[in-house]
């Protein structure tokens, strides 16, 4: 399952979260509460593939036909 966390409704959550993975930047993505990357890292993640792996080990269910179709368009 999926959790968005708004962090920019508050201040002291939004350095929290940048303290906790010790990453600058936000968004952040975590899986089974690990910190995978940035917005940057997601996305190059995603148009490799190793998005779509890394949610398969973990048995998390995700749009598998979405993500090729994201990764077409930008081929």
């Amino acid at each position: 399952s999926w959790l968005d966390i708004n962090v920019l409704a508050d201040e002291n959550i939004r350095q929290g979260i940048k303290d906790f993975s010790d990453w600058p930047t936000i968004p952040q993505m975590y899986v089974k509460g690990e910190f995978v990357g940035g917005c940057d890292i997601i996305t190059d993640m995603m148009l490799s593939g190793e998005l779509d792996k890394l949610l398969e080990t973990n048995n998390i269910k995700f749009d598998k036909d979405a993500a090729d179709k994201v990764r077409e368009a930008n081929s």
